[in-house]
Parts: structure tokens; C-alpha cells; sequence
């Protein structure tokens, strides 16, 4: 057997080499972005690549390189299905419409007179959001329909770069960087990341001509972030932000796994299923009678916050304890299949 894996530092690539190391699994780096890369793949039997919403390049061609190494023959991390629907709000909505998921309502309009009817007899507020953006950015909460035509106008005009300010939520990123050494790193890193933030708003292209509504789930303090990687399910709360609606991004995140709705994890784990995704992460808000409905997922996530748990459930939701790094679980389950489908 042997793995290509797409070194990118700062990455789940960090623990898939080193994994690889560990088990005396043979395997190459790869570079994603090479004119040969599908050449470079031939002596492999897998391929793992993290690539992230917040990089330009890849969302102008990663999926179709995946789709293409599929039909090559070898196993991908993520495939198709797993990351088809990445960091696209829309895609996401059909897909879960599609299997029947408890999803939380969602209208989107592709054409501008369509959308203006809608406000003139839509009830107040809605959470509008880009199709693409995570941690909460390029999210708001809609409260008036004068509030909704502005959007609309905007959203069928000159539209919004879908990439956050260099300014967004530094509070939040400092106070998540942990202690004095984590702060001074951030600093460190912060001339780099200037850069890059520079050049994905420069390269990536305005959001526009749709309009994307949710319906607004009232009485919500926290969300519920269920996170399936093959037949493991880990779960926390994550509280809003002060002053806000909005959990995702806030840091403010509580591990305590008894006090995890088991509704959320019978649903995240039956959806998954019927999605056949290797790793797909839900965020599940109640209504006010208690019942879940799903928001978002994707299938990337911050790999610390799934190790910072306790255990996890496993597919019969019985409870396994001791921490799991998402990335180990990923490779474990890859290199797996890899020896179901060749028997070795």
C-alpha cells in the first residue's frame, strides 16, 4: 500500500505524515497544485488532501481533481461525497432536502422580482448568509422587510467578496490563540496572514445574483456541534457570542458530553450514513418545542476541538472514552478501505 498525501504545514497533513510514520505505512508528498499530479499518482493506492474554504485556489478546481483521482481507481480523503458540498450553503441545502434531513428552512432566489415577493409576505427575522463563509462570517440577521429589499438590491447588484476583513473577529482569534505563547505566535504569523487574506480577496470572485434566507430559530443560547468521522460521533455545545445569535466562530465552547442532546447525535449519525460521508460535521439548533434542525455541515473543522472531547459514541451510541485526534480517525479509515478493496 502506499499513500500521497498533499503537505500543506498547519494542517491535517502535520498528523497524516506523521501517522504514517508511526504504522510504517508507505507513502509520498504530493503537490495538489502541480500540472502532473494525476502522473504523480499512479504508484498510489490513496490520496489525502485538506484543502480549506479560506484558500482561493482550490475552490476553483479541487473538486474536480477528486472526481478525477476517483476514476483513476484510488481512494480519496475527502471524496466526492464527502466534500462535494463544502463551504456552499446552497449545495447543502438540496443535498439535505434530498435525504430527508431535519434541516432548518431554508428559501434561496435566483431572480430579483421573485425575492421582493417573497419579503412583501415573509415574516420577521431571517438569518441571511452567503453560500460561502464559516465561522459565522457573511452571516446576518434580517428584521424588517426594509431591511431584506436592501440586501436583495445588493445581492443582485455588486454582491459581497466572500472573504473576511482582516479586522473580523480579532477578539475572537485572540482570545482562542490560549495562553501567552499562542498570543505571541498569532502576532508572529499575523504579517503572513495579512498576505494571504490580501490575496484571496483580490482572487476570489464577488458572491451575487441569488438571494439565501434561513429561518430564524428563536431562544438558541448555544448550537450543538456533532462531528461523525466513520462510525465515531463527538459532540459539544457551543455558546453564542455576547450580545449576539451566532455560536459558530465564538469559541466559547462547552465539552461536557452529558449535557449533549442524544437527539443531535442519532441524527447526525443517521444523516451521515445516508450521505456516505467519511467525515461531515453538524450544527443543530433546537426550536422551541426541542426539536434539532440542522443548519450547516462540512466536512472540515478545527481538529483540536474534536480532541479536546472526552470519548465519543460509536455507531451504536455507545460511549467510547479518551481523546481521538479527527485525523488519525480519517487515515485509519481510508487505509482501511484501501485493504478491503485490494485484500491486503
Amino acid at each position: 500500500m502506499k499513500l500521497a498525501i498533499h503537505n500543506s504545514p498547519r494542517s491535517y497533513s502535520d498528523r497524516w505524515i506523521r501517522w504514517c510514520c508511526d504504522h510504517t505505512v508507505d507513502f509520498k508528498i504530493v503537490d495538489a497544485y502541480s500540472i502532473s499530479i494525476l502522473a504523480d499518482l499512479h504508484d498510489c493506492d490513496g490520496f489525502l488532501w485538506h484543502w480549506q474554504h479560506n484558500e482561493a485556489e482550490p475552490l476553483l478546481f479541487a473538486t474536480r481533481l477528486i472526481k478525477a483521482v476517483e476514476e483513476m481507481g484510488l481512494l480519496v480523503f475527502p471524496d466526492t461525497a464527502t466534500c462535494w458540498h463544502y463551504d456552499d450553503k446552497v449545495a447543502q441545502k438540496y443535498l439535505l432536502e434530498a435525504v430527508d434531513a431535519p434541516l432548518a428552512p431554508v428559501w434561496v432566489f435566483y431572480d430579483k422580482q421573485a425575492a421582493l415577493r417573497w419579503v412583501a409576505e415573509a415574516s420577521w427575522p431571517k438569518v441571511w448568509k452567503l453560500r460561502r463563509g464559516a465561522g459565522s462570517s457573511q452571516v446576518k440577521l434580517i428584521r424588517s422587510r426594509a431591511e431584506a429589499e436592501k440586501v436583495i438590491r445588493r445581492a443582485f447588484g455588486r454582491g459581497w467578496v466572500p472573504v473576511e476583513r482582516a479586522t473580523s473577529d480579532v477578539a475572537i482569534r485572540f482570545r482562542g490563540a490560549g495562553g501567552l505563547r499562542g498570543k505571541i505566535d498569532l502576532i508572529k504569523r499575523a504579517p503572513r496572514g495579512l498576505l494571504k487574506l490580501a490575496k484571496r480577496r483580490k482572487l476570489v470572485a464577488p458572491e451575487r445574483g441569488y438571494f439565501y434566507a434561513q429561518e430564524f430559530i428563536p431562544r438558541n443560547e448555544f448550537d450543538t456541534r456533532i462531528t461523525v468521522i466513520g462510525d465515531r460521533i463527538f459532540g459539544f455545545r457551543r455558546f453564542v457570542r455576547p450580545g449576539d445569535f451566532r455560536a459558530s466562530g465564538s469559541g466559547r465552547i462547552d465539552y461536557d458530553a452529558s449535557a449533549v442532546d442524544l437527539e443531535c447525535v442519532k441524527i447526525a449519525r443517521d444523516v451521515a450514513k445516508r450521505l456516505r460521508t467519511q467525515s461531515c460535521a453538524f450544527d443543530f439548533v433546537h426550536t422551541p418545542d426541542g426539536d434539532p434542525l440542522i443548519v450547516e455541515i462540512s466536512y472540515a473543522y478545527l481538529a483540536s476541538a474534536i480532541h479536546n472531547c472526552a470519548g465519543h459514541w460509536n455507531s451504536e451510541l455507545e460511549w467510547v472514552e479518551g481523546p481521538v485526534w479527527p485525523e488519525d480517525a480519517m487515515i485509519e479509515d481510508l487505509v482501511a478501505a484501501i485493504e478491503r478493496k485490494t485484500g491486503r
